[in-house]
Order: structure tokens, then sequence, then C-alpha cells
């Protein structure tokens, strides 16, 4: 009796075997062979990916091609010949089934040059070839692989036109496909319903199914991020044409619904100002929820339209939340054998839901939804990983949970820590945004954080070739330092050290730079021992600060600079003196004072930074504050200040009001001081006089 290994291996065999026995017919001089291991191959390889690989690998692509090219050259020279012509039609059935949702098939269909071929078939006379050649190069139009067509060349836009007003709705759904596919941008879309294109798609809408989903496609393409082709649409035919497609979404076929729903969404998101009505969204809504349970490829996409309808809409995710739409996506999250895809979209619509509604996290939060988002953390699909991370990050923006500690505990925090070694770039980006709101931590529990490895891994994580890691995880750092304690700031400089800390604050990338100065603003905040950091190692991170503030293109890099200078300036006599230097030049440098240009800025929060760091350093109970107020003043600083009285914005105002107080204090006891010194000078020389004077006489 074999074993079960001997038999696998003999059905192995046996199927190499088919495969090459096809694949040789299809080189056969036997026409009737040739179209017989046609047919053989098409039934092999529809629906089968693996098929498909294994056709694809042993070169089937090519030599089904130049079948195509014969026949069709055949074609050409006699066109009533019927056995050629279901050659073509089985030749170009093949190729479609190739390109058929898979890429890999579709790029070889490309490189074996028969799109050509493939688009020729359209002008036959034939019907089942023209057929034929539809479906195929409109399976090759739903890859991203696909040619772009160009709409701007007249011909190609009246062979379009010839598409779409066929009869066939194979072919018309092609013309359709060529517009989703293909139509990118504005111009394009201009273009497009000058040509009255839309009107055509719109008469679509009543037609066959694949006609209707086709054209509902297409319009949203035309319609993305294009509100005058909206507006024009909407108003069309006394807004009939907009009736149309909301009709649709009532339609008994679900993918009819929801292609209708993504076209109204898509006519939202690009013109707020139509659908306002509550009916309309609360359909909408439903619709979606409803569609969640479709087993199929509606029901994959359906959470991801609901994510585009409320995405940043306090009004749709409230609306979503009154029809229970945190409950109904929990329930299906909790469906076994979710397959990726919808089980990343649920995780992103939840995400969604819980953006800005404190109510809709209390109500995640109550519902246990949290326990299976931490378990997906270490899902096997990278793109659900990333999902949860995104999901994570929205429920933890809840400021009554982060005050209570809610997020900062093992069982949620390990998972965490271990992504941040995730080979996908985008889940440990995604980990790192989590990360970055639950250290806001309000209690003391940022030890376990740290416990669990977290904090190293940033550290590291800072040191990264790739820009984005290293952004988010200075932003994680520079939230773990937010009013953290003494320790905690030590040990996370121990680990970071003052040399990288410099490195990162003089970054390539302006966006990594402001983060790393947001960490050292909050690592010097605090306690005059904490502004000892930046004088470590002979103080380079307060020179590279002063560098960057020096060349500073973007506020947000003066902003944090200057507060960070501003932290510093609360220390000692020594770290004011050295503020001092960084704001005011040597001479011999040639270097203009750059807070001025602060000073003048038309960002309030620069301005107000920059007043800031003056006031610190003329605090009037500092022992050398009358000095550095006149050093300030030679520079034109207090000049400035004294100009900004009445800056528009009510922070800076106040900022200017306490720096001119104490400036007014400061000049008071110079002016006692000058007095004091001017009257012992005054009786000092009295009595040098009386001594002489008695001298004289003395004599």
């Amino acid at each position: 009796m074999p074993t079960a290994t001997s038999t696998t291996a003999t059905a192995t065999n046996t199927y190499t075997t088919a495969t090459s026995g096809i694949l040789h017919r299809l080189s056969s001089t036997d026409q009737d062979v040739k179209l017989k291991a046609l047919r053989q191959l098409k039934n092999q390889i529809i629906g089968n990916r693996t098929k498909k690989l294994s056709f694809l690998k042993l070169g089937a692509v090519p030599s089904v091609a130049a079948i195509l090219a014969e026949a069709v050259l055949a074609d050409d020279g006699d066109r009533n010949n019927s056995f050629n012509k279901n050659v073509i039609v089985q030749s170009a059935a093949v190729l479609g089934s190739f390109a058929c949702g898979f890429d890999a098939g579709v790029q070889a269909v490309l490189d074996a040059g028969a799109f050509p071929d493939l688009l020729r078939l359209l002008s036959n006379l034939d019907e089942k070839v023209v057929d034929a050649g539809a479906r195929s190069v409109k399976m090759i139009y739903q890859s991203k692989l696909a040619p772009k067509y160009d709409f701007l060349q007249e011909k190609n836009m009246e062979f379009l036109l010839s598409l779409l007003n066929s009869e066939s709705e194979t072919v018309s759904g092609l013309g359709a496909s060529i517009i989703t596919h293909s139509c990118k941008t504005s111009v394009e879309q201009k273009i497009l319903f000058d040509a009255g294109i839309l009107k055509k798609l719109n008469s679509l809408l009543k037609g066959s199914l694949s006609q209707k989903d086709s054209s509902l496609e297409s319009l949203a393409t035309i319609f993305k991020d294009n509100p005058e082709v909206v507006l024009k649409f909407v108003g069309s035919e006394s807004g009939r044409a907009l009736s149309s497609i909301i009709e649709l979404v009532k339609d008994k076929f679900a993918r009819t619904r929801l292609l209708a729903s993504l076209c109204l969404i898509v006519i939202r998101n690009t013109s707020p100002c139509y659908l306002k009505d509550i009916a309309i969204k609360t359909k909408l809504v439903n619709t979606l929820l409803e569609l969640l349970g479709d087993p199929g490829q509606v029901g994959d996409e359906a959470s991801f339209a609901l994510s585009s309808l409320i995405a940043q809409k306090e009004d749709m995710q409230k609306l979503a939340f009154e029809n229970n739409a945190i409950d109904k996506l929990y329930c299906h999250l909790q469906k076994d054998s979710l397959n990726p895809r919808r089980f990343e979209g649920i995780l992103l619509a939840l995400a969604d839901m819980c953006s800005k509604l404190e109510c809709c996290r209390s109500r995640f939060l109550s519902s246990q939804v949290l326990n299976s988002v931490v378990d997906a953390v270490a899902h096997d699909s990278a793109d659900v990983r990333s999902a949860a991370c995104i999901c994570f990050k929205s429920v933890a923006r809840s400021i009554q949970n982060l005050s209570a500690g809610s997020f900062l505990t093992e069982a949620v925090v390990i998972p965490l820590v271990r992504v941040l070694d995730d080979p996908s770039t985008s889940v440990q980006v995604a980990a790192l945004g989590v990360i970055s709101n639950i250290v806001v931590d309000f209690t003391a529990r940022r030890s376990i954080f740290i416990r669990c490895g977290g904090m190293k891994q940033l550290v590291q994580l800072s040191k990264s070739m790739d820009a984005a890691i290293r952004l988010n995880a200075l932003w994680a750092l520079r939230n773990l330092m937010f009013q953290a304690e003494s320790k905690c700031k030590e040990g996370v400089f121990m680990e970071l050290t003052a040399s990288l800390l410099a490195s990162l604050i003089c970054d390539p990338e302006p966006f990594v730079q402001e983060q790393a100065l947001a960490l050292v603003r909050n690592l010097v905040d605090g306690c005059i021992s904490s502004v000892e950091y930046v004088f470590a190692e002979d103080g380079i991170i307060l020179d590279a600060v002063g560098r960057q503030l020096q060349s500073a293109l973007k506020a947000e890099i003066g902003i944090q600079g200057m507060y960070v200078l501003s932290n510093v300036a609360t220390g000692e006599e020594f770290h004011k003196e050295a503020v001092l230097n960084q704001l005011i030049p040597h001479a011999e440098t040639g270097a203009q004072a750059y807070i001025i240009k602060f000073l003048q800025s038309n960002d309030s929060r620069l301005r107000t930074a920059a007043v800031w760091t003056v006031v610190n350093l003329t605090n009037s109970l500092s022992p050398g504050a009358v000095d550095r107020l006149e050093i300030l003043r030679g520079a034109g600083i207090v000049s400035q200040i004294n100009n900004m009285q009445n800056d528009p914005c009510l922070d800076v105002k106040l900022r200017v009001n306490t720096a001119l107080g104490q400036f007014k204090t400061l000049d008071t006891c110079l002016s006692h001081t000058l007095f004091n010194l001017s009257l012992e000078a005054s009786i000092s020389r009295v009595g040098h006089i009386a001594f002489i004077f008695f001298a004289i006489k003395a004599v």
C-alpha cells in the first residue's frame, strides 16, 4: 500500500505531465489540437491562481499570445474563416483568464505583446470576437498595471465614446473600466465631462447590472476631488442624474448598492454642500452597516466605504454611533476566520469612529473591543497589524482614559513593544503612533513601558535610516518626557546620549529636527538639574539648537528651539548667560540676532516663544538681569518688544507686558544703583577736598 507521501508525489507528477502536455499541444501544427489545448488551458486556470502561476512559469502566456497574433493576421486575410475566429476567441479568453485578478498574469500578457492584438479585436465584425476581446481587455484594465489611456488625444476620445455607445454591455463596460483606471487628473475629468461622457454614463445607469456597476465606478472616478464637475452633474437634468444614483442605494444587488453608496460618498466628500439631507445620510450609514454582512467582496469593501463616509466628520460619526455602528462592527470583528482584507477594513472603520468623539471611545472600551484589537496587533497580515495600531491610536486619544492609566498595562504594552521590531515599516510607524499617545501618562505608570523595553526600542528606532520611523520614534520619546520624573529623564538621556540628540537636532529632515527639539524642550523642562542635560559633552546640544535657530526656515523649528532656550533660561546665572550668547552672536561672526526675526514673525506661536525667552532672561530676581537687559537693549531686542505692546495675539500681548514690567523694574534698579554710585562718588570727592583743606590749614 503506497504511503501518503508517495501518493502526493504521484499526483504531482501526473499534474506536471498534464501541464506539459497542454503546452506541447499549443505548439502543434494541427489547428484542431491547438484549439483543444486552448480550451483545456482556459478550463484549468479559470479561478485558480495556483495553476495560473504554474502555467505562467512554464511560459504559457507568450505561446498563447503568439497563437492570437497569428490568428489575427490570418483573420485579416480571410474574415470568413470561422475556425480561425474560434482560435481568436479561445486565445483571447485564455489571456483574459490569466489577467483576471492576477497582476503577474497582467504583466505577462503585456510583456508578451498581446495587448495591441486584443485591442484590434474590438473593431472586428464578429460579435463573439469583439466580446472576447472586450472581456480580456477589461480584465487587464482592472489592474493597476494596465496601460494609461490618453484622453487628451482626439482619436482616443472618439474610440472611448464608441465603446460607451456600443450595444454590447461587455464593450460599454470596458469603456467605463478604462475611465476608472486612467482618469487621474482634474484636466482629464474636465475633458471627459466636456466630451459628454457623464451624460452617457448616466444613461448606462438604466442598463444592465454590469453597465450600472461599471458606470457607477467611472462616475465616482470623474467626480473625485473635482467640485466643478460635481456641480455640473448635480445641476444637470434638474437633479434627476443625482436622484438616479440615490435610487440605486436601494438596489436589490449588494454590489450595486455599495457602488452607488461610494459614488454618493465621493460627491459628499468633494462638495459637502450636497447630500445634507439627514434621511440620505442615515440611509448611507445603514446600507453600509448592512453590507458588512455580505459574505463576499462587497462585505470586504463595505467597511472601507464606511470609513470614507465618516472620516474627519463628527456629524457622520455621531450619526453612525446613534445607529449602533460600534456594536455592529464589533459583532463582525468577533466572527471566526475573517479574511485579512475584511479584518483590516473593520479595524479602520472603528479607528475613524473613535477619532473624535469620546462617546464612541467609551462605547468601544465598554464593549471590550480593545482586547480584540490588542490581539490583532500580532496578526499574520501586516495590513491588519497596522490597522489594529491605527485603531488603538484613535481610542488612546481619550484624555479620560489616559488620565486613569487605562492603556499602560503589560497586556497592552508588551504586544506594542514587540511590533516595534516589525519587518513592515507601516506597522512600525503605526505602533509608534499608539505609543506616542499612551506614554502621555498622567499617572506614575511610565515605568511599565520602560520596564518592558519600550524606551530602549524607541531610542534604537530614532537611529533608523527611515525618516518616518525616526520622526515617530522621537515623537514618542518627546511625549514620554512630558512632565516626566527626574529618574525617567535620566534614564532616557543615558540611552540617547548628547551626541545622538545633537545629530537628530541637525537631521536632514525638518520634521525630525522639530521633534528632536521638542524632545529636548521637554527634557530640560522642570527642575534645574534637567537644564544641565544640554551642557553635557561641552554643550553640543545647546550649540546644535543655536545653529538650527540661526538657519531655521520653518516656524515650527523656531518655536521648539526657542522653548528649549526659554527653559534653559530658567536656570542659574551660568545657564542664562549661555542662552544669551546663543541669542546675541559675537560681533566677529557677523551673524544677526535671529530672535529679532522671530519677534517679527507672522506666526504668533513663534513670537510668544521668543518673548518668553526674554522674560526668563530678565527675571528681576536674577543677579545678572540688569547686565543682560543692557545687552538685549543694545541688540535692538528691547525696542522691538516695546513695539509689540498692541500685538493682535493676546498670548503675545500678555508676555510682552510681563517683559516690559520686568524691564521697568530693572531700569529702576539700575537708576537707583547709578544714583547711589554717584552719591558715593560725590561724598568721596567732598571728603577728599575737605582733607586737602585741613591739610593746607595745618601747614
